[in-house]
């Protein structure tokens, strides 16, 4: 176990607050609720950018960027979605400050008042389709595919590093369809392209489905999501995609001539993932030891540690080692030649574990005279000896056999954690004793959800999307059901 770590076992919350820390992933920041997010857990964001950003742009989207300050009138037009922000928003009263005359510093110049306060964006749609409306005319100005990579502050009063923080980086898809049945596959599309990254980059499985009324997104008319199992049993929301119908585009007033010339309300969605990705990326996969990365997000896939007690045998190590560092990175491999020798290597394989580098290469002046390494991989801590020659196709393909162990691991243990109950003893007693997803009928009603919800913490997380119609009767009214749905204590 890494030094000073808390097991999982023990105490996961604690496991987690150290990891992300000693992993050299983020820290708390001298504003309370904000994250200084530290170059390793950066640049494992910046492969997820990435990839989602190729993503979108495959499926016609194009990036824009919109002002961070929202006016308050703006903010108010949608009924539903200012009643959904409105505990978590930061105003802006006043753009100057001023030497304080009794000498503490700089206080609010009251002569600096603004005329008409600014929200800090929560979330942009309002400030967009005041921007749409401008854009908007004609059938032939639609659909407008745009997607906004920026960062958000909600005024959170308990927060957690990446999975709750004030601020965080996130981003934002806005649409705006001819179409009702455009804006819902669209919807649909973005649902799956979420599912598609965190399953096959994250090695993460999730459950897709459409959220119950009460969990939607302010001021949408439907919300669909994807849902992830932590080590702990509990439910981490991954990515969610709301068809918003026309409430945004009346609120502000959109419209458009179709080909019959006649003036119609455009169709919007939004959808969006943050850095609570990152969260779920830390929970679903580390371990006592430390960190465990999927490779395909790794920022460092390969380590390359000498071994070595004088300057001559590290020449020779050396030039062994960056041989192999070309032959990777022609590849397509991001990788590390750690030949500080202000570090003994014990210390730097317990720094790479901790940091999760899916391989870790080892080579000494024994290994050279037998023409081989080792190999250590970080998802299994098994090592193995490998003869040079033949290296570069080991390691290639180690990394699609890391990522595919990877994903069968958290799937094993969701298959493990999913249960399906008929009575509402039995669901208190699954949430008791292992947690996980729970199918069980519902009867439909907020009232039924919300007191499911005091009583046990647990949430409906989605309604599946491919709900099979099934008579039953919900666990805690036993009125009529027509299909089960997901329950799970959430983070």
């Amino acid at each position: 176990m890494a030094k000073g770590l808390t097991k999982r076992s023990e105490n996961y919350s604690a496991w987690y607050n150290e990891l992300v820390k000693k992993a050299d992933l983020a820290e708390n920041s001298a504003v309370r609720g904000c994250m200084v997010i530290k170059p390793h857990g950066y640049a494992i964001w910046e492969k997820m950018q990435a990839q989602l950003d190729k993503m979108f742009k495959e499926t016609g989207h194009y990036n824009a960027y919109f002002p961070i300050f929202i006016p308050k009138s703006y903010f108010s037009k949608e009924a539903s979605h200012v009643e959904g922000f409105a505990k978590e928003c930061a105003v802006v009263t006043h753009y100057r400050l001023k030497n304080d005359p009794d000498g503490n510093g700089v206080i609010v110049d009251e002569d600096a008042k603004l005329e008409e306060e600014l929200i800090v964006r929560p979330t942009s749609e309002t400030m967009i389709w005041d921007s749409y409306k401008n854009w908007i005319q004609s059938y032939r100005d639609l659909p407008i595919l745009l997607n906004q990579w920026a960062n958000v502050v909600r005024w959170e009063m308990r927060t957690r590093l990446f999975l709750r923080t004030t601020e965080f980086l996130w981003q934002e898809g806005h649409t705006a369809h001819a179409t009702r049945q455009e804006a819902v596959d669209e919807t649909v599309q973005m649902m799956n392209v979420y599912a598609e990254f965190v399953e096959n980059y994250m090695a993460l499985p999730v459950l897709r489905g459409r959220k119950t009324e009460s969990e939607r997104f302010a001021g949408a008319e439907d919300t669909y999501c994807i849902e992830a199992l932590m080590q702990d049993g509990k439910a981490l929301q991954a990515g969610t995609s709301h068809f918003l119908g026309q409430n945004f585009a009346k609120a502000f007033d959109v419209k458009f001539s179709d080909k019959n010339n006649n003036l119609e309300y455009v169709w919007g969605t939004s959808w969006g993932v943050s850095t609570r990705l990152m969260g779920a990326l830390i929970m679903a996969h580390s371990d006592d030891d430390g960190l465990v990365l999927p490779p395909r997000l790794a920022p460092t896939q390969v380590v390359i540690i000498p071994i070595f007690r004088d300057e001559d045998q590290l020449a020779a190590v050396s030039e062994v080692a960056n041989k192999i560092v070309a032959d990777l990175r022609k590849q397509g491999l991001t990788v590390q030649f750690d030949n500080r020798d202000s570090y003994k290597p014990g210390w730097k394989f317990a720094e790479y574990e901790q940091k999760g580098v899916p391989v870790r290469i080892a080579i000494g002046p024994r290994d050279l005279e037998n023409g081989e390494v080792e190999v250590a991989r970080r998802d299994t801590k098994e090592k193995k000896t490998y003869a040079l020659e033949g290296l570069t196709d080991v390691v290639v393909n180690l990394m699609d056999e890391i990522q595919d162990n990877i994903y069968q691991k958290a799937l094993n243990f969701r298959k493990e954690n999913i249960s399906t109950v008929e009575t509402y003893d039995e669901f208190k007693k699954v949430l008791e004793s292992k947690g996980g997803f729970i199918y069980a009928h519902w009867d439909g009603t907020a009232e039924t959800e919300q007191q499911i919800k005091d009583e046990t913490k647990a949430t409906i997380r989605l309604i599946p999307i491919d709900q099979q119609e099934e008579e039953g009767v919900c666990i805690y009214s036993g009125k009529p059901s027509k299909g089960k749905v997901v329950f799970a204590v959430a983070y």
